[in-house]
């Protein structure tokens, strides 16, 4: 009986351990499967922004979408082709949600990296500042000029088209800065093709001579164009308007001038990085940089163009029906860009 009673006791204590075990491992499933749903539904409160914009624009821009949505803004700037090519590095695992900057056809030409989005206001978005795809939107329409020190460019010296940049007396004085790393150069550097595309060679006689003209002297950003002729370092530049314009409004003895053959207009552009981790964010930083509240402040603070119609040129630019326009092909621009740069790099280096 007593031995009976021991086995009893064992075999109850054994059924205890094993009720319990199930449900220490029930109670600890739920648990995981509780942290898990919490912690895919908690808000994200942050975006990872790449910019190759100047920090004049960027900040005062981030602070006030920080300041209205209590969302964090993480900023990684550079060149629009170093920032476009990480990203393009990071594609199996993005650490960016929104690319901000650069010339768009140097975002379509990496269309693969970015998420059709169409800000909420796309609807008053003129067609030329977006694409078909929704995978990028325009920022602002950039004119390329020819930027001036007038303390060193007599005003009838000043170069008033494409052609004058060929002068010798210009030699080794040009402020021209690197395709491969500068969105606006290359839209400089297919502009001057389109603007001489008679020439024979479909534009590249004149950019041989135009690289010529450079002596060597090729530089590292688009910033040093601007800050290079506004400083004394350059008497002359090709650059773009709302780049200069800011030092004009600043007080810099410089001006600007739009080649006669024609210039562009091409727009800046914005997108949604594809597997962006932050996505909802990302969405609602492109919809305020869409705004007509942000659209006019680029337009009193920075002197750009809007994309928004009903958002007037900043004061002292001329309207944008007089500037004289070259007929940009932008797909061909975003198709060719490889081959383009190819080609830039061969005349560089002297093949």
């Amino acid at each position: 009986m007593k031995k009976l009673l021991v086995v009893m006791l064992v075999a109850l204590l054994a059924l205890l351990v094993v009720a319990c075990g199930q449900e220490d491992g029930k109670t600890v499933a739920e648990s995981k499967s509780e942290t898990e749903t919490k912690t895919e539904t908690k808000k994200s409160t942050k975006v990872t922004v790449y910019s190759p914009h100047q920090a004049e624009i960027i900040n005062p821009i981030v602070k006030e979408f920080q300041d209205r949505t209590k969302i964090e803004v993480e900023l990684v700037t550079g060149g629009t082709g170093e920032l476009l090519n990480r990203m393009k590095a990071e594609s199996g695992n993005p650490l960016g949600d929104v690319f901000w900057g650069g010339g768009a056809e140097s975002l379509a030409a990496f269309i693969e990296n970015f998420e059709a989005y169409k800000v909420a206001n796309d609807a008053e978005i003129a067609d030329i500042y977006k694409s078909v795809d929704g995978s990028w939107t325009g920022f602002s329409a950039l004119p390329m000029v020819i930027m001036y020190n007038k303390d060193m460019v007599k005003e009838d010296e000043v170069p008033q088209s494409w052609n004058a940049l060929l002068d010798p007396k210009w030699k080794g004085k040009i402020a021209f800065a690197d395709p491969a790393k500068s969105g606006s150069s290359y839209t400089q550097l297919v502009t001057m093709l389109f603007a001489n595309q008679d020439d024979g060679a479909e534009g590249w006689d004149f950019v041989k001579n135009f690289v010529g003209n450079l002596d060597g002297k090729v530089l590292g950003g688009s910033s040093m164009v601007f800050k290079g002729v506004a400083d004394g370092e350059f008497p002359i530049g090709v650059t773009l308007e709302e780049a200069a314009y800011r030092y004009i409004s600043g007080g810099a003895n410089v001006d600007v001038a739009y080649p006669e053959e024609g210039t562009s207009a091409v727009p800046d552009g914005m997108a949604l990085i594809k597997g962006a981790k932050n996505k909802e964010n990302a969405q609602q930083f492109l919809d305020f940089l869409a705004s007509k509240d942000v659209q006019e402040i680029i337009v009193k603070e920075f002197n750009r163009r809007s994309i928004l119609d009903d958002v007037a040129a900043p004061e002292g630019l001329i309207p944008s029906k007089d500037i004289p326009l070259v007929d940009y092909d932008f797909n061909w621009a975003a198709d060719n860009q490889a081959d383009v740069m190819k080609t830039f790099q061969d005349i560089i280096i002297g093949k």
